[in-house]
């Protein structure tokens, strides 16, 4: 499915789940991603670089999954 997603830049750890995250609009809804990753947990920040990449490791997502409620967890290697 292609979903277009608008990002908001609101990108930290949470230290609840553990992982890096920020919220998006999909279809008017308002959707928080969390980024599991052991790499990305050793990062005290992200630079522009590394967010575009999670922005399209979120847009590849998208294509084949549809978000359930109001998260979106992604496993990285």
């Amino acid at each position: 499915m292609n979903q277009a997603i608008l990002f908001n830049d609101d990108l930290h750890f949470d230290q609840q789940h553990d992982a890096w995250s920020f919220t998006g609009q999909v279809s008017g809804q308002r959707i928080t991603l969390y980024f599991h990753s052991m790499q990305l947990k050793k990062l005290t920040e992200i630079d522009n670089g590394t967010k575009f990449d999670l922005e399209e490791v979120t847009e590849s997502w998208l294509e084949e999954n549809e978000p359930e409620g109001n998260e979106i967890h992604i496993e990285l290697e």
